[in-house]
């Protein structure tokens, strides 16, 4: 939650990405499967990208201004315009977020978005490059078009109320007590509750990206191994959330399955020119000492710990569950049950502050009605609760309001839905704490540091120095898209993640 000024601070680019010819070898163009040629973005499109930019922009940290800024943004202009939706650089709008979540996507328009996440898994230019591409191509096979949406941001990133209505229940029921919220709560349920391209579509848009890349003169087998990456990452975030039966949560990751892709990216590249440009040493260099992880300004997730510094709170979401850090809210989300948790105006009287809470989840066509309000206290904190019973095309469900009374004038809440018969959050309820001012001071950014192995290193010594409690080895193998039998060589560059 986002409730503290962030200050942008305006960096220089690094270093100059190398450009290559925009337009695709005819060699590679008869050697592979043909991707239809797409048409130039339409006045529409450019205004529906615009319509939601700044949205975007809110829900996911802001513009990153950093010295990695103008890096990004020239590697992510450069592998657009092999997509022929612009004649010029100009064209296209590439912004590097401020946000902890591994994530990268497109809008209509020559819209084009990267998490700072997502580069510092990168481990070369390519990869970026070969990212960003993917994502141009979704827009570039207007798969948003294709998809069942509405014209809203939700709709825009294959997200929104009208899938939760069929998870959850029609509009006029529990689709209220979630994603009829979405415009009070867009950006956790952007992140938590996405949908899934199809599996067609990924495959078409790692087609574009692999295209893309060769016509850019990189290395076209660069996308197979950041997908290679990208599912290491995904088999972490599923441990860290405590999924240990191979499960992968909804919400680990917005591509689905990214494994299953690596071996078809690799054949598909080899239809191309062999290139072996990736640019990993500069791209290292680059995003050496970038924020990595949750920025403490806007709290950070420790395991199922969420802990704001500023705010100086904490709470323990449910193993197995989710948690997601969005602008107005943050989301819970897990199998057994789905929660958010954000702040409003509190004048004292309880019963208009959970009718309040109820219909900014509710939606225009549902309501949810106000039960009996209990009072109690947790942690010294003055509390009070309230439980409605919905019905949903899966059955009963127990939507449940819990408020603290935190402040003068300030109250903060879950609000939870679940099975009638189960109770997930009851101890997430009861975990609500203030911050001590040594807990407090205890939370530090983590940072990502480049470093040269020494002739006595190994995959254990590197990974002892990451900046974790539990998971080092398999994070800084993931991190690295390195495998557990590799053997590291001096001289070699290598990340690690720090304090």
């Amino acid at each position: 939650m986002r409730f503290s000024k962030t200050v942008l601070i305006t960096g220089t680019a690094i270093f100059a990405v190398t450009t290559a010819s925009s337009s695709m070898p005819v060699e590679a163009q008869s050697r592979t499967k043909a991707v239809a040629a797409p048409k130039a973005f339409t006045a529409k499109e450019k205004s529906e990208g615009a319509k939601y930019h700044n949205e975007i922009l809110k829900e996911f940290g802001g513009p990153m201004q950093s010295p990695q800024t103008a890096y990004v943004v020239r590697v992510g202009k450069n592998i657009a315009m092999q997509s022929g939706l612009g004649n010029a650089q100009s064209d296209f709008n590439v912004t590097l977020l401020n946000s902890s979540v591994n994530n990268a996507f497109a809008l209509p328009g020559g819209y084009v978005y990267i998490t700072r996440q997502l580069v510092a898994l990168t481990n070369s230019e390519a990869e970026m490059a070969g990212v960003l591409g993917h994502e141009v191509g979704h827009t570039a096979a207007r798969h948003s078009e294709k998809r069942k949406s509405n014209a809203t941001l939700a709709g825009l990133l294959g997200m929104g109320g009208s899938i939760l209505g069929s998870v959850l229940g029609n509009s006029g029921g529990l689709l209220g007590a979630l994603g009829g919220g979405l415009k009070e709560y867009a950006g956790p349920l952007a992140q938590v509750f996405s949908l899934k391209y199809s599996r067609s579509q990924e495959e078409e848009a790692d087609d574009y990206g692999i295209r893309y890349l060769s016509g850019a003169g990189y290395d076209p087998s660069a996308l197979s191994s950041m997908l290679n990456s990208l599912a290491m990452q995904t088999s972490v975030d599923t441990r860290v959330a405590g999924l240990t039966d191979g499960r992968v949560p909804e919400w680990a990751s917005t591509h689905p399955d990214p494994a299953r892709r690596v071996a078809r990216a690799s054949t598909r590249a080899k239809s191309y020119p062999a290139s072996t440009f990736r640019n990993a040493d500069a791209h290292l260099a680059a995003i050496d000492g970038m924020l990595y992880g949750d920025d403490p300004a806007q709290g950070v997730i420790e395991g199922q710990e969420f802990l704001h510094p500023e705010l100086r709170m904490k709470f323990t979401a449910p193993n197995g569950f989710g948690i997601q850090n969005g602008t107005n809210a943050i989301a819970i989300n897990g199998n057994s049950g789905k929660a958010i948790f954000t702040a409003a105006a509190f004048d004292g009287n309880r019963n208009t502050y959970i009718a309040n809470a109820l219909k900014a989840v509710s939606g225009e066509n549902a309501a949810i009605p106000v039960g009996e309000i209990r009072r109690t206290t947790v942690n010294n904190i003055p509390a009070f609760y309230s439980s409605a019973v919905v019905n949903t095309q899966q059955g009963q469900r127990v939507v449940t309001v819990f408020a603290y009374e935190w402040a003068q004038g300030t109250a903060y809440h879950f609000v939870t839905i679940a099975a009638s018969n189960s109770n997930p959050f009851d101890r997430m309820f009861s975990s609500m704490a203030r911050l001590t001012n040594a807990e407090a001071a205890a939370v530090k950014p983590r940072k990502l540091r480049v470093v040269t192995v020494g002739p006595r290193d190994t995959i254990a010594s590197l990974a002892g120095r990451m900046a974790y409690p539990t998971l080092q080895t398999e994070r800084f193998l993931a991190l690295n898209g390195l495998r557990s039998n590799t053997a590291v060589r001096s001289g070699q560059k290598l990340k690690i993640v720090t304090y």
